[in-house]
């Protein structure tokens, strides 16, 4: 699907005030449902895996690879939605970074975010940018022009030129202005890992603070390029209810969930099920 039809689908929804709902798929049967329950955009995330084993959310390795391998299962059973690609820019495997999105856009991905990406634990907790200079320090031994957070920059900018459809995870306003002069199409506030059910995070702020850092955010995009669609993931947000303080506070668009989609609502209805059918007594035949 091209950029710009997954563009107009976007701003068709945005025009019909409905909120943009991309949802995290790592599984065949999560996708299926996910397009049957009118889901925007399918992302794909290595990390998906890591949900499918019980676990916490946690980023493994090579990324770019697990990713990959994942195509085949989703785009099976995926017919009309777009399906785009966690793609780690800094991957160590691939240093060639033109040859490493491509190996996505031939792989039939309609779109590429920024994922993993460094700021996970650079910026998501307490700020701090040293290891932001440090990361990127690494450049000449890689090789390459730019490493960490820049070199994710320049993918989006590198797809951009290509007329790809992108998106970004943001943590903090300078990032959002980053992606936005990179000619992102849609960024998305990261804020914090998803909360919640049997192997979701604690939390680790509060949510007037939370609110207000991601409108600071969305505001920075904005102030570069007023076209930008900005949308909001993960945090205290794991379920469709919880989503309506975002449109009550902020001027975000949407919301991205991967826990939200294939984590907590699994642990529910598999709970549930398994009580329902644990909610008869035998031996009653008369």
């Amino acid at each position: 699907m091209s950029r710009q039809e997954i563009l107009n689908r976007l701003n068709h929804e945005i025009g019909a005030k409905k909120p943009i709902f991309g949802a995290g798929c790592s599984a065949g049967i999560i996708a299926k449902c996910a397009e049957v329950g009118q889901a925007d955009l399918i992302i794909v995330y290595s990390t998906g895996k890591t949900r499918m084993m019980g676990l916490p959310t946690t980023i493994i390795g090579p990324s770019n690879s697990i990713t990959l391998e994942m195509a085949d299962e989703l785009m099976n059973v995926v017919k009309n939605v777009p399906i785009i690609a966690g793609v780690e820019a800094n991957d160590i495997y691939c240093l060639d970074l033109e040859k490493s999105v491509e190996r996505f856009l031939n792989k039939g991905f309609s779109g590429v975010i920024n994922f993993p990406t460094v700021g996970l634990y650079e910026n998501l907790i307490e700020g701090g940018m040293a290891l932001r200079k440090f990361t990127e320090y690494m450049a000449p031994g890689y090789g390459v022009e730019q490493w960490g957070w820049p070199r994710e920059v320049e993918m989006i900018r590198l797809l951009r030129s290509r007329d790809v459809f992108t998106m970004a995870y943001v943590f903090i306003p300078s990032d959002a202005a980053d992606m936005a002069r990179a000619g992102v199409d849609v960024i998305c506030v990261h804020v914090g890992p998803t909360m919640g059910g049997l192997a979701g995070f604690k939390e680790i702020e509060d949510l007037d603070a939370l609110l207000g850092k991601a409108q600071e955010t969305i505001e920075a995009a904005r102030r570069e390029r007023s076209d930008v669609i900005c949308l909001m993931h993960g945090g205290p947000f794991a379920d469709p209810q919880s989503t309506a303080v975002i449109y009550e506070r902020t001027d975000a668009q949407g919301f991205v969930g991967a826990s939200a989609v294939e984590r907590t609502p699994i642990e529910r209805a598999v709970i549930e099920t398994c009580r329902g059918f644990k909610d008869h007594r035998i031996g009653g035949r008369k």
